[in-house]
């Protein structure tokens, strides 16, 4: 089997997303396009000749060479707070993908689609999100979307219009609610993930993504109320 090989990724734009997250969009000669859902990896060498590697979702689908990230930074990280803070368009980096087969969506899957994310696992559930109302396909979907607060909501305009593409988003704030929210903070409980999501006589396929903690209690409570192992897609993330 061939190996998949780097490539120079030119950045194009930067765009702030929260106050410790931004996208970046690259352009990448050579890139073969992806699926929603997949990730890529991305390489970082200093002066001295030492190379890092992170994974990272990717935000866009479909063929071309522009990619879409987001990146959240951790902190103490030794690649997210260059990519937040440092790099400018114009910048190089090296990336290789795109990778993961399992954590992607066919518009050719006429089931249900229910999306759970954590924190910035939001971006390859928007990535799907996106491809759904760009293929016009009608499929019911739904998102849960669980952040600490409203100013930590990565793409949270563009989250809030998916409601008129037939995608309606519940959102679960955990530390502090909005002004106005009839829900007070904290994380979602059973009760509230079975009435917000769809019910598992529909046999959707879900997919979570986020911190390892929320993904591994989010999968056993789907589970717990009656989703089959099988039709549950988890993908987790650590620091970087």
């Amino acid at each position: 089997m061939t190996a998949t090989p780097w490539l120079p990724a030119h950045v194009a734009s930067v765009t702030r997303l929260t106050a410790h997250a931004r996208s970046l969009v690259l352009d990448v000669p050579g890139w073969t396009g992806s699926l929603p859902g997949q990730h890529l990896d991305i390489r970082l060498t200093a002066e001295d000749g030492y190379q890092a590697e992170r994974s990272y979702s990717i935000a866009s689908f479909g063929p071309g060479n522009s990619v879409e990230l987001a990146v959240d930074e951790v902190e103490d990280g030794e690649v997210s707070p260059y990519l937040v803070e440092e790099v400018r368009p114009g910048d190089f980096l090296e990336v290789k993908g795109p990778l993961g087969q399992y954590f992607v969506w066919h518009e050719s899957d006429p089931s249900p689609v229910q999306l759970i994310a954590g924190g910035s696992g939001i971006v390859p559930l928007l990535s799907i999100a996106r491809a759904r109302a760009a293929a016009g396909t009608s499929q019911p979907f739904r998102l849960l979307y669980s952040v600490r607060s409203a100013p930590d909501a990565m793409y949270a305009d563009e989250i809030d219009r998916l409601g008129a593409l037939g995608i309606p988003t519940e959102w679960i704030h955990t530390r502090l609610a909005p002004p106005g929210s009839p829900r007070a903070a904290g994380r979602v409980s059973m009760a509230e993930l079975e009435r917000l999501t769809i019910p598992p006589a529909e046999r959707p396929l879900i997919f979570i993504c986020g911190p390892t903690a929320f993904v591994e209690a989010t999968a056993d409570a789907v589970v717990a109320v009656g989703h089959p192992p099988l039709r549950v897609r988890t993908e987790r993330f650590g620091g970087a």
